[in-house]
């Protein structure tokens, strides 16, 4: 592998980090997590996406800037660098949208990519249920064919559905075969969240925002066309999100050289001889990361698919996280309790394990799909 960048690839990364400069807000944006902050976010994406940052990999009718892969990870890095925020359009940016590339009509394609880069519409990952976390393939809502309006009635309750409350689009799974074998009889589905018959309740985390939301469906309708690859094959559609979700898009390397850039400045400022290894092992773990994500690139540019590998990525940078974080708490001491943007990310770095299938599952997806062992 060659770790050098080509003069075109440096150039990109000058005009990123310029436009950046240029363009960021004044002041640190608030978190996206209420419904001002989750607006004041929203505006600054706009610009963004106004500017011809939004979504640099896509093809330029759909607003991007048809960069390779490489350019995509230059951008992040920049763009964390630059002290800027996660993105509050990411789920649909960063996950529906690669399954929408992969799988979606053109129709879909049209009709969606240009909103969801324009934050026109924002979406939200109607997953989780009160008795399906993880266990993905125990969802209960259901999908009903209704003939004669052309489409399907849907049943059932959504839960942990991150930013669902700011949101008025979801992508979710629902059952449409309930006689079928578990991982059987779904079906992908796209949803209004102001449609009739969908009532969505804010859900507030540890830190007092309503970061969450409840999502109850009573007979609310959705048209074929909102239906994403076929009927009953919802797994398989599922599987191509999670796979960005816990791979590549979601947590791109950008995103923790610039905590690490922050835990070394802090280090430097509050040197602790008892926590230099913890620093050294959070740089040290940070660049592995990086250059297993170059990795990952260079097998996708080749022609290769995300596949059950991406368990390994969920668990290292999601521990990871937590662990740079944590050293920070550990090097402000009693000052962390007024430290608010360590102790806030600290708080947001704890879900990292749970969301996007715990931990405790991925290991099990590497045990039994990488590494070949039986099942117990």
């Amino acid at each position: 592998m060659d770790l050098r960048w080509t003069p075109e690839e440096d150039a990109f990364r000058e005009e990123a980090r310029t436009w950046l400069e240029e363009h960021k807000p004044a002041e640190p944006l608030p978190p996206g997590d209420t419904a001002d902050g989750f607006a004041v976010n929203r505006a600054w994406e706009r610009e963004l996406f106004e500017g011809g940052w939004a979504v640099v990999s896509w093809p330029r009718e759909y607003g991007g800037r048809e960069a390779s892969l490489w350019e995509w990870l230059i951008f992040e890095e920049e763009y964390y660098a630059a002290g800027l925020p996660q993105r509050v359009a990411q789920n649909g940016i960063f996950l529906l949208a690669p399954t929408l590339f992969e799988l979606g009509t053109q129709e879909q394609q049209d009709r969606y990519l240009p909103r969801m880069a324009g934050v026109e519409d924002m979406w939200c990952q109607g997953w989780s249920e009160p008795d399906a976390g993880s266990d993905l393939a125990g969802i209960k809502s259901r999908a009903s064919r209704d003939d004669v309006a052309g489409g399907w009635r849907l049943t059932g309750q959504k839960t942990w559905t991150t930013r669902g409350a700011f949101c008025n689009r979801l992508f979710g799974l629902f059952r449409t075969d309930p006689e079928a074998e578990r991982h059987r009889g779904m079906t992908y589905f796209l949803v209004d969240l102001e449609a009739e018959g969908v009532t969505v309740r804010p859900v507030d985390k540890l830190d007092g925002d309503a970061g969450f939301a409840e999502v109850f469906l009573e007979d609310a309708f959705v048209l074929d066309d909102d239906v994403l690859g076929d009927v009953d094959k919802g797994w398989e559609v599922a599987m191509a999100t999670t796979g960005s979700e816990r791979g590549l898009t979601l947590r791109s390397p950008g995103r923790f050289m610039a905590a690490v850039a922050r835990l070394l400045e802090l280090y430097r400022e509050r040197p602790d001889p008892e926590l230099r290894d913890d620093v050294v092992r959070a740089y040290i773990d940070t660049e592995a990361y990086r250059l297993n994500t170059f990795q990952t690139v260079t097998r996708l540019a080749a022609g290769a698919r995300m596949g059950a590998e991406s368990s390994l990525n969920k668990v290292f940078w999601s521990e990871m996280d937590i662990h740079i974080h944590e050293t920070g708490l550990r090097l402000l001491g009693g000052d962390a309790e007024v430290e608010s943007p360590w102790l806030k990310a600290f708080l947001f770095s704890l879900a990292g394990p749970i969301y996007a299938g715990t931990n405790e599952i991925q290991r099990n997806v590497i045990a039994e799909r990488v590494l070949g062992l039986p099942r117990k």
